[in-house]
């Protein structure tokens, strides 16, 4: 990912929208080892910090089988998946975001995502997790917004087709 002010702005924005981030245990220690204050001075750009206080003040949710406990406002999720984020969704009221790799497959695959962001960078990596791998049916999209970055970064919002 190319990390650039447009970008981190959209993100911000995308977080205060939600009110929450539902997160596998893999992202969410990513998201706070990079994320969860204090950061060095001089760490990371100015403008990075209001996508750093948003991640930082919102509600999370973990998926995990393997944490026993969690902090940085976050909330394991056990039990079965489907049921957890039925009950979650149904207490929201702007909604959830959704990170990761494994995650967004197996929410996919219980029909419980509502809309898809993708955000497609202008530079081929070669490796790393594909998203969405492995999932067992085809979802049909619609395109509902598409927003260019400066950086040649391409947003696009999909819902599933119904």
């Amino acid at each position: 990912m190319i990390a650039d002010e447009d970008l981190h702005r959209h993100a911000a924005e995308n977080l205060d929208k939600a009110d929450a981030l539902l997160f596998g245990r893999v992202t969410y220690e990513m998201m706070e080892a990079a994320w969860r204050p204090p950061a060095r001075t001089g760490a990371r750009p100015d403008w990075m910090e209001p996508f750093a206080r948003t991640i930082d003040a919102a509600k999370k949710y973990v998926v995990s089988s393997t944490l026993d406990r969690v902090d940085w406002n976050a909330e394991l999720v056990c039990g079965d998946l489907e049921t957890a984020v039925r009950q979650i969704k149904q207490e929201s009221g702007k909604g959830l975001l959704v990170g990761g790799v494994k995650l967004p497959l197996a929410l996919a695959e219980l029909g419980l995502i509502d809309e898809y962001e993708f955000v497609v960078q202008p530079r081929l990596a070669g490796h790393g997790p594909t998203l969405l791998a492995g999932l067992s049916k085809r979802i049909d999209l619609k395109l509902v917004s598409r927003l260019e970055f400066g950086s040649g970064a391409v947003a696009m919002r999909y819902e599933p087709g119904r």
